[in-house]
């Protein structure tokens, strides 16, 4: 009979994860992207031509949202102040708790996620190490845009200098455009939520929130549209690069750490268990309680005999 699987049930996964071994492997690479971004800074010069390089290919696709998106945000402090808040705040609590929820709801597909996740965020430290690109809030006022961080910073707990903390804009790469993570990151969350949510608001925050924040990016002058668009490439090349990141982790595991001893049965106990609870059936019986005819009627009693025959003494047989 082929084997078949009740609807809605996963295979269990061959090691289970466990919380303190996951947090230091995502406090590392998180590590690692923020200090891939402060080393890797890249030459001011090259990053502005960069930067103006790319507006030059969008205003020739007729790609250029930024300049209207940065004048709204700019002119409606209602719209400005919490596309800041949007820009400098979400994209460190939005993904981690996404990350919390599919480790504890979703554990069988929680490591193919995270993977998926760790691979794009590498791939975008590259990025930022070969084309250190300058935001269009840096590039000369000639240009048209206004650092709408900078501009609204009084109402935030962001300095003037960059989306970090007062005091340690100068310890980030501000040069750090291309690609997007912020764009990344969350159509990664949008993804995972349109996958694994089974509410009406989880599909249309999967669908708003990387929306949001692609407008968001632009209209504080941190990206280029074409930064986006790289940010959502990025992602796609993660997700084929994550099933071959974990089969090589999986081999070097099997390879460098050492594997369980497996536990020894006891061979002394060689009795086979009882599976009848009880009901066992006795000599002359075929299934409990059920006697064969010669045992019911007596001896000499054939099988289609009726009771008179067999002998007075025969049980009358039951109506």
């Amino acid at each position: 009979m082929p084997h078949t699987e009740t609807p809605g049930t996963e295979a269990v996964p061959a090691t289970r994860l466990r919380w303190w071994r996951e947090l230091p492997l995502i406090l590392l690479v998180y590590a690692c992207y923020s200090a891939g971004r402060l080393v890797v800074r890249g030459d001011v010069a090259d990053a502005v031509d960069h930067g103006l390089a790319i507006l030059r290919i969008e205003k020739a696709l007729f790609l250029n949202a930024e300049h209207p998106l940065n004048r709204l945000f700019t002119g409606e402090p209602w719209i400005g102040i919490p596309a800041d808040f949007w820009y400098a705040s979400l994209h460190y609590l939005v993904t981690p708790a996404i990350l919390v929820w599919l480790f504890r709801s979703r554990a069988v597909r929680y490591r193919a996620e995270r993977t998926w996740l760790m691979a794009s965020t590498f791939i975008g430290l590259i990025g930022f190490t070969l084309l250190p690109t300058c935001p269009p809030r840096l590039l000369d006022a000639s240009h048209g845009f206004v650092d709408t961080m900078a501009y609204y910073s009084a109402w935030g707990w962001w300095g003037g200098e960059a989306s970090a903390p007062r005091g340690l804009g100068g310890m980030t790469n501000q040069y750090a455009a291309m690609p997007s993570l912020h764009v990344g990151w969350a159509l990664w969350c949008g993804v995972m939520l349109w996958k694994y949510g089974r509410t009406r608001w989880t599909k249309t925050a999967a669908v708003v929130y990387p929306l949001v924040t692609t407008l968001v990016v632009m209209g504080t002058a941190n990206h280029y549209f074409l930064d986006a668009a790289a940010g959502a490439a990025v992602m796609g090349a993660g997700l084929l690069l994550a099933p071959h990141v974990m089969r090589y982790a999986d081999l070097a595991k099997a390879r460098f750490l050492p594997r369980p001893a497996p536990v020894a049965s006891d061979a002394s106990d060689t009795r086979s268990p009882i599976v009848s609870a009880g009901c066992q059936t006795s000599a002359g019986e075929r299934i409990p309680r059920q006697r064969h005819p010669e045992s019911r009627y007596g001896p000499e009693a054939e099988p289609g005999a009726s009771p008179s025959e067999a002998g007075e003494s025969a049980p009358a047989p039951a109506r």
